[in-house]
């Protein structure tokens, strides 16, 4: 579903990812791990094509998005959900509006449509009734779930989760794993998951990658990234005090 190849990206004469090459298979559940500033949401922003890159291609369900331009990249980017770090709900609309606002941008879908389905996601993340209700008035998790509806109420072939339980307690966590785990072997779509919750998402994803210093040290099975080559990567998944980090 998605390949990069020799990816390089800075910002002014800081270079943050450095000759990245990634294959994510199609229909997997992919997760990022890595200590702060090691580029990890940049990394989705690319596959996004919200930045582009300095360096390297990048394919996403075949197609070379470092050739498209703004006006080819908007038909590009209805195949992809996102769920953002810091929620980004528009706090001038409900609830409903939010998770129908993906919808309403593609145009030629019919009201009564829209609302069936707005009904449906939130009925799927368990937030039946909150139609109405501003995004000041919901907690942490529920805005979470509420992201989650929004990202995938089109049925996006690509869902992008960044830091899907940020700010949650363990409880709440786990049923956003659930619920991420349940949407995806519904739909059969390729998630992509950056998280700090690194016991959290192994559990959740199939394969792992850490980026560090701009750097993959590791992509692999998520089961068997406690025992990697790299001393960084089994001091970073194991929470260690001793290391080379």
């Amino acid at each position: 579903m998605i390949r990069m190849e020799g990816v390089k990206k800075g910002f002014g004469d800081s270079p943050l990812l450095d000759c990245i090459t990634l294959s994510i298979p199609r229909g997997t559940r992919w997760g990022l791990v890595g200590p702060g500033a090691s580029g990890k949401t940049v990394l989705t922003k690319l596959v996004c094509g919200l930045y582009r890159p300095d360096e390297g291609v990048i394919r996403v369900d075949g197609q070379d998005i470092t050739k498209l331009g703004e006006e080819a990249l908007g038909p590009f980017r209805k195949k992809i959900g996102m769920l953002f770090q810091n929620y980004a709900l528009f706090d001038f609309m409900t609830v409903a509006e939010n998770v129908a606002f993906p919808l309403r941008q593609r145009g030629g879908i019919a009201e009564e449509e829209i609302d069936r389905r707005v009904h449906e996601r939130l009925r799927a993340v368990g937030l039946a009734g909150s139609e109405d209700k501003a995004p000041s008035e919901l907690s942490g998790g529920m805005k979470k779930r509420v992201g989650i509806a929004r990202a995938t109420i089109a049925r996006p072939d690509l869902v992008i989760y960044d830091e899907p339980t940020a700010g949650l307690d363990p409880v709440t966590s786990s049923k956003i794993y659930d619920l991420l785990r349940a949407e995806q072997e519904a739909t059969g779509a390729t998630v992509v998951a950056v998280s700090s919750d690194v016991a959290g998402l192994r559990a959740f994803v199939d394969r792992l990658a850490m980026l560090y210093r701009g750097r993959v040290l590791y992509d692999g099975p998520s089961d068997t990234v406690g025992d990697a080559d790299d001393p960084a990567v089994r001091q970073f998944v194991r929470g260690e005090l001793e290391g080379p980090l």
